[in-house]
């Protein structure tokens, strides 16, 4: 049994959100629940009542919320959620729109800070959406932004969501075929780009390539630059503006239009990727998100009005989207931009004192690195506001969890969490009326008919095997762009137990109820929390002349996940220091920084199946000492020794 490392206090428990909908609960239906356990179990047996409660608890702006909650809820695919309502997403996002409450504060690694109230985060977005008007962006629309997470990024979001438009993002960091690969696919109209970005002390200039990706996606009308580092831009491309001059013209103006848009109208596109061909692009709904993301922030998170909360993302990370909801539950957002180990382990504990954020996420292998770092927190920081510590990206292990009560605060909430881009949230997660235990998940969400399966499709406890879903929850995508009969949809979850979403995670089902996540049960790579398609670093090494074909894997190690490449190389040619560095240096220029692999390693052949698809899967169980199943489905078995008991994946 995993020990208990925290407790919520009575006082706790009584202020918080969830203990009020509890109550609401009793006053309104006469639903007699008292805690988590049986909160959890109404919500998934009552779903469509659950939803509707939940609505109106959490005060949703809308046009029409409809006289139905659910239509086909026995489809997965299929089912549909608030079919008769209207909303908007940013409309949510910015109802305290006259208010001098602190929305955004910005802290940039580059020592640059800035802060919004919500009038002038109102007021900037009314601006730009007049601007995007008068190009004529139209709901359906997509936009694009290649951005640090900074307040220019929000605004241009929620100017985006508040036409009904779409918006898609990425991190600055990511190469030009890396952004060509997904915003090719989706054809945004306008284009939000910064002229560079600040990380681990150096300062990078990316002005010089705006022209060059503008040209390689044909959609784009209008470019707005974001100048970042070089305090102002100036062209002479009549399609390319800087960001002040593109909103001059523009007057405050009092209201925004916003365009009321289906429950299931798209909203976001975030971007995954299988095992072959460019990523996938998942599109997910206005509704979906809105109200998952409210769920999570004020039931399990417990958020409270004024609150600060903060979460280590980049623009290419579905927990981006995530924090920026939080302006829907009345919270402060507090933004980052750089390297969290940037100019010391010390620089996010630094702007917790000084920002008094309340609630903190980053990553489980930022945690493990401050903890190698030999740094503790809590001899040199206060951190007395601190209540509540979020982290995902990959599995907390449980000597982590003894770092973060021993060095970081003995007095707080810290709850993993684990779901992902392609629901937009979560699946398991935190609870601050319930116990921490060592090394686990606290419980799976609300309304989310989480199990874990064997591979029969039984359902099991205190064993390892696939996390499922087995009933619709509102965050499910809306579907894949450019899928129109949803057969890639269908195939990425739903193929291996069908009408039941099969999420790709290696997990179990713990005697309390608690979750804990063994690893990624899929080829999909997830170093640091960063979802990786192995398309995506194949592409750029295999047009390196020395290499004639590879393979990447993740390995689990110390807590996470690196990424190991395998490489056939020409028959003059060995894998020297300088050939290393010469892949190393391709994959970080064409896709970023964080796909460079922890090792490569040359092989003689790849593993492939009769039909010429390589396996991935295969080799990872070698690497990782599992058992190898199906053989004989392989056209060359005999290569699969090679990776057996390498010395280099030991170290």
């Amino acid at each position: 049994m995993n020990p208990v490392l925290w407790q919520p206090s009575p006082q706790r428990i009584e202020t918080a959100n969830i203990t009020r909908f509890m109550v609401a609960l009793r006053a309104d239906q006469g639903i007699d629940i008292s805690d988590y356990a049986s909160l959890y179990q109404w919500s998934i047996d009552y779903p469509k009542a659950f939803w509707s409660s939940f609505w109106d608890f959490s005060d949703v702006v809308a046009e029409t919320k409809g006289d139905v909650v659910l239509t086909h809820g026995n489809k997965m695919p299929g089912a549909k959620w608030f079919p008769k309502a209207r909303l908007n997403y940013a409309e949510n996002l910015l109802k305290k729109r006259k208010d001098s409450d602190c929305a955004i504060i910005f802290w940039g690694e580059n020592r640059q800070k800035r802060s919004l109230t919500y009038a002038e985060l109102f007021s900037c977005v009314s601006r730009l959406a007049q601007a995007l008007r008068r190009d004529g962006l139209e709901p359906g629309d997509r936009v694009a932004g290649v951005l640090p997470n900074m307040p220019e990024t929000v605004i241009a979001m929620l100017a985006t969501a508040s036409i009904g438009a779409v918006w898609t993002s990425c991190s600055p960091d990511f190469g030009i075929q890396g952004i060509v690969d997904r915003f090719g696919q989706v054809g945004p109209k306008i284009l939000f780009i910064s002229d560079g970005y600040f990380f681990n002390g150096k300062v990078f200039d990316t002005s010089k390539r705006i022209d060059n990706i503008v040209k390689a996606i044909p959609s784009i009308e209008k470019t707005v630059v974001v100048s970042y580092i070089h305090g102002s831009y100036a062209t002479e491309n009549a399609t390319t503006t800087g960001w002040d001059e593109y909103v001059s013209r523009f007057p405050d103006n009092p209201t925004i239009e916003y365009e009321q848009v289906s429950f299931d109208h798209p909203l976001f596109i975030l971007y995954s990727s299988g095992t072959t061909g460019p990523p996938k692009c998942i599109v997910h709904g206005v509704g979906g998100t809105l109200l998952q993301h409210l769920k999570e922030h004020l039931l399990h998170v417990d958020v409270q009005s004024q609150e600060r909360l903060f979460y280590f993302s980049t623009c290419g990370w579905m927990m981006w989207n995530w924090l920026v909801s939080g302006l829907a539950s009345g919270a402060t957002l507090v933004l980052y931009d750089g390297s969290p180990m940037y100019p010391s382990p010390t620089a996010l504990f630094d702007m917790v004192d000084k920002t008094r954020i309340n609630i903190f996420g980053v990553s489980a292998k930022y945690i493990d690195q401050v903890r190698k770092s030999g740094y503790t927190p809590m001899q040199s920081h206060d951190l007395s506001s601190l209540r509540t510590i979020l982290s995902t990206g990959s599995p907390l292990v449980p000597e982590s969890f003894d770092f973060m009560y021993h060095s970081v605060k003995s007095n707080v909430c810290l709850s993993s969490i684990s779901g992902g881009t392609d629901i937009i949230s979560c699946f398991v997660l935190g609870c601050s009326i319930m116990p921490v235990r060592r090394g686990e998940i606290q419980s799976r969400g609300l309304a989310m008919k989480v199990r874990v399966f064997d591979e029969n499709g039984r359902s099991v406890r205190q064993k390892k095997g696939e996390l499922v879903c087995s009933a619709p929850f509102p965050s499910m995508p809306v579907g894949f762009w450019n899928d129109p009969d949803q057969l890639k949809y269908r195939s990425a979850y739903f193929e291996k137990y069908p009408g039941v979403w099969c999420h790709g995670d290696y997990a179990e089902l713990s005697e309390h109820d608690g979750l804990i996540i063994h690893g990624r049960s899929d080829a999909v790579l997830n170093p640091g929390g960063v979802r990786i398609g192995t398309a995506e670093i194949y592409r750029p090494v295999e047009q390196i002349g020395e290499v004639m074909e590879s393979l990447v894997i993740g390995q689990e190690w110390k807590g996470d996940c690196r990424v190991i490449l395998f490489v056939t190389l020409r028959r003059d040619v060995v894998l020297s220091e300088t050939l290393v560095e010469k892949i190393n240096l391709r994959i970080k220029t064409h896709a970023s920084p964080r796909h460079v692999p922890a090792r490569i390693i040359q092989v003689s052949d790849i593993p492939r199946t009769k039909n010429g698809k390589i396996v991935e899967l295969t080799v990872r169980d070698i690497v990782h000492g599992r058992p190898i199943k199906n053989r004989e489905a392989l056209a060359n078995p005999e290569c699969l020794d090679q990776f057996l008991n390498l010395i280099a994946l030991k170290h």
